[in-house]
């Protein structure tokens, strides 16, 4: 299936048959990637009387609670209700789910800390159309981030200005590849995510940050239309399924 897309006095095309899934299925156990000291995502088989939900162990369907923590365990899109006292969730503040959006590939620099950093520079540079939202591929990109255990790692993160700079654009969806847009332990300054939402005073409250993506290498930096799916909960965050569309212009 073609569809066409205009958007600032363009026309681009996107073949809804050709999806790129740039999300983390999360698995039971161990086998996920892993930041915040999360506990490992669990799935467990009801059992009441005689019934088991397990069509292995006899029962007649499957039937199991899934244990997560969505900050923690693998791809999931956040709101300002991250931090912020006022309960919004992430289902009540994402009511657009398609977005005209620019891949970029940077390698965050080491600074004087010894932290890695995404600079405002490096994504001013990359950057080249007006879009909606913003993915962000790190560099490295080895397929170990598909496991990765973050916790206690110190990983890359985005500068302040940075953010600032993506909001200031008027990009409304952020997505990256890393555990969080700020440093991982900060004493609670999040700096990067308040700059991005413009918290507390000016907040822009239909905006969201993707974390933990996957892009993978076969993906070229460009243009796509991105469908940002999550689940219905009422809660500051969700796990996702952000997937790209490549767009093509049309003459």
């Amino acid at each position: 299936m073609i569809i066409d897309i205009h958007t600032h006095q363009k026309k681009y095309s996107a073949n809804l048959g050709e999806p790129l899934d740039i999300s983390l299925p999360l698995r039971e156990g161990k086998n996920n990637p892993n930041c915040y000291w999360a506990d490992p995502v669990r799935f467990e088989t009801i059992e009441s009387g005689n019934f088991i939900g397990s069509v292995a162990r006899g029962g007649p369907v499957n039937h199991q609670k899934i244990t997560i923590t969505p900050h923690g365990n693998g791809t999931h899109t956040e709101c300002y209700g991250h931090i912020s006292p006022d309960g919004i969730s992430v289902t009540q503040a994402l009511n657009q789910y398609h977005h005209v959006a620019e891949l970029i590939s940077v390698e965050p620099v080491k600074i004087s800390t010894g932290d890695f950093i995404i600079t405002r520079e490096m994504i001013a540079e990359k950057i080249s159309h007006e879009v909606q939202a913003l993915i962000i591929r790190t560099l490295p990109n080895s397929t170990d981030k598909r496991l990765r255990q973050y916790s206690g790692t110190n990983p890359p993160y985005l500068a302040e200005d940075a953010a600032a700079f993506v909001a200031d654009r008027g990009i409304q969806h952020l997505v990256l590849d890393l555990p969080s847009v700020d440093k991982e332990v900060d004493g609670g300054r999040l700096a990067a995510h308040k700059a991005f939402w413009k918290f507390p005073h000016s907040i822009r409250t239909g905006c969201t940050i993707t974390e933990l993506a996957y892009i993978d290498n076969a993906i070229a930096d460009g243009l796509y239309l991105l469908n940002l799916q999550i689940t219905s909960l009422e809660l500051d965050a969700s796990p996702s399924k952000p997937v790209l569309y490549k767009l093509k212009e049309v003459l």
